[in-house]
């Protein structure tokens, strides 16, 4: 049996020793690893999300996903993922004609990588696009002086 490390790649009874897990004498002049002095790990400044959902726990936010779909319901939790726990949820299906029903959901997780779109309902109101140009304007060029 001694005989099937070698078949399986392993270090049979070889003196030199290669592979494996170990820290060895690889990573420098003095035998560290990674260009570390000993004893200190070099400090990595702590992510900082871009968006706090903790304002919004317990509150009704609006939730639009990759597919077009569109989501209402009440933050209960999130993870740095974005991943959400949303309860009294109501999905708002629209059809060609613009005409949009509403359905009950109730407790959802959202995964985080699906949504495009979070927003608070309380406090924000929907406005005219301000790039979107009227029919009479012609777009598109810039008078100089």
């Amino acid at each position: 049996m001694s005989d099937r490390a070698s078949f399986r790649g392993g270090r049979g009874h070889s003196s030199e020793h290669r592979g494996g897990r170990g820290g060895g004498a690889r990573g420098g002049p003095h035998g560290h690893g990674g260009g570390r002095e000993e004893g200190k790990e070099r400090e990595r400044p702590k992510k900082e999300n871009i968006l706090d959902l903790g304002r919004y726990l317990d509150k009704e936010i609006a939730v639009r996903f990759n597919g077009g779909r569109e989501v209402t319901g009440i933050l209960k939790g999130y993870d740095q993922l974005m991943n959400l726990v949303l309860d009294d949820v109501k999905e708002t299906l629209r059809d060609e004609e613009n005409n949009t029903t509403t359905r009950s959901l109730g407790l959802i997780v959202a995964r985080g990588t699906l949504l495009v779109l979070i927003s608070p309902l309380d406090g924000s109101e929907e406005i005219a696009n301000p790039f979107a140009m009227d029919d009479g304007e012609e777009g598109g060029e810039v008078q100089l002086a």
